[in-house]
């Protein structure tokens, strides 16, 4: 792999439209295919590299394909491009049984005509090229495979495909490593590459640090494709561990006290290893605007929340006043969408946190803006509320006691209690739970009483 590292590579003529119609019907049905709900209209190639010749037993294609989709017309809006995908694509002669749930199909025309490809990721073979290739700091294609000069990467680490993620791909290897595939993917400098980076060099044990990863470049500016991290071995993911003590009805504000100070550790970190800034009467004014339009627009969408929409404004326009009196907060940079989901508790007690590609459906100037670190309190409380009502019967008792239990933890270590600015706690935690109140709507109708039982109560006059 390293030799065939230094040479150009190219591919065949033709390949892509050989591919689309199987890729028209295979992309939509993925868990991180973002653009469910429209019909994709075609592709266009933005980048494609041959890692294993297709004339082989098994060949391999790294592609970076834009997927074009009918929008909705709104009036007066611009065009979006199509959202820009990585690919892993496989070329077998007909796949053995255990590939079968990572077929895409059989081509009929081009080059590839009479050969069945798949999704590589769920081979153990193309998964050990990933790995090879990170380990000797590979360069194939337009594709570079770097490691932090301190890390070594053992070979002989046999992978497995992750199957509960979402959003992106995961291959663990051995109980070792874990490679994080960004699925949907964008320019620029990628915040689940640069926050660990940064924290790593600060010291920082809750996050993993990077050891490895794959990016490229196009048009001139890079493109992260994927992580590669230490595997915490036997962890809980919160979410998961949240559930199951509510389940044995089991106390978890101490779990609760220690996430917070974990949280805290890393915004401290973060705000020593990058720069902080002083948001003002200005800079609030824009957020407190960008607030108020996301629940205009989600009343527009979701009429449920048209009754309370004067008393959730409400917690915005104090925010504003408090600006307007002269009122500064600090800013910096932030998880970004943190959640349950988004920590892992390891077999010692140890909390770490993990991907912190923010929010994705955002853009990527948006997402390494510094903001103030409620920012993040806010998504962890609004996690305990949902895990709360997951439950059987539901247990807001449950989540009061999490909620401050989390505040006290954090406090210990950061030195100042979120609840001790109400204003600015009650104005995250309402843009959140009006964002979660559109996305079940769109998305899981069945849980849309989580949000709004959140935002019944945030619309109170004495919410704050």
């Amino acid at each position: 792999m390293s030799e065939a590292a230094t040479r150009t590579v190219t591919t065949p003529p033709g390949l892509l439209a050989s591919l689309d119609p199987l890729l028209r019907e295979w992309l939509p049905r993925q868990r991180w295919f973002a653009g469910k709900g429209r019909p994709v209209t075609g592709f266009s190639l933005v980048a494609a590299t041959e890692l294993l010749p297709a004339d082989a037993r098994l060949g391999l294609y790294h592609l970076v394909v834009r997927a074009h989709q009918q929008l909705a017309p709104v009036p007066g809006a611009p065009e979006r491009p199509g959202d820009c995908y990585q690919l892993l694509i496989g070329v077998r002669e007909a796949l053995p049984p255990r590939l079968a749930p990572a077929l895409v199909g059989h081509v009929t025309q081009g080059p590839l005509a009479g050969r069945t490809v798949y999704d590589a990721l769920y081979d153990t073979r193309p998964a050990e090229i990933l790995l090879e290739a990170l380990r000797t700091r590979a360069r194939v294609g337009g594709l570079r495979f770097d490691r932090a000069p301190d890390q070594e990467i053992r070979d002989g680490l046999v992978p497995r495909l992750m199957t509960a993620e979402q959003s992106n791909s995961s291959v663990v290897y051995g109980d070792t490593f874990i490679l994080k595939l960004l699925r949907r993917i964008v320019p620029g400098v990628n915040p689940d590459l640069e926050l660990p980076l940064a924290l790593a060099r600060e010291g920082c044990p809750r996050v993993p640090a990077p050891t490895a990863w794959m990016t490229t470049e196009l048009s001139g500016e890079p493109w992260v494709l994927g992580v590669l991290q230490p595997y915490v071995q036997g962890a809980a993911d919160g979410w998961e561990l949240a559930l199951r003590e509510l389940a044995k009805g089991e106390d978890f504000t101490a779990e609760a006290r220690a996430l917070g100070r974990a949280t805290a550790e890393v915004h401290t970190a973060l705000a020593r290893a990058l720069p902080t800034v002083t948001l003002g009467h200005g800079p609030l004014t824009q957020l407190v605007a960008g607030m108020t339009e996301r629940l205009e627009e989600a009343v527009h969408a979701v009429p449920a929340l048209l009754p309370y929409a004067s008393g959730l404004r409400s917690a915005y326009t104090a925010l504003g006043d408090l600006a307007a009196e002269g009122r500064t907060w600090t800013a910096q940079r932030v998880h970004g969408d943190l959640h349950l989901g988004q920590c892992l508790r390891s077999p010692s007690g140890r909390w770490s946190l993990i991907d912190f590609e923010g929010e994705p459906a955002r853009p990527m100037a948006e997402r390494r803006l510094p903001q103030p670190p409620v920012r993040d309190i806010a998504g962890m409380l609004r996690s305990f509320d949902y895990a709360a009502h997951s439950a059987d019967p539901p247990a807001p008792g449950w989540a009061a006691a999490c909620r401050a239990a989390y505040c006290t933890g954090y406090a210990e270590v950061s030195g100042t209690d979120p609840r001790t600015d109400p204003v600015l706690l009650r104005a995250y935690e309402t843009d959140k739970a009006v964002y979660e109140v559109v996305y079940e709507a769109r998305h899981r109708p069945d849980w849309l009483p989580v949000p709004m039982s959140a935002v019944r109560r945030l619309a109170a006059p004495d919410s704050a």
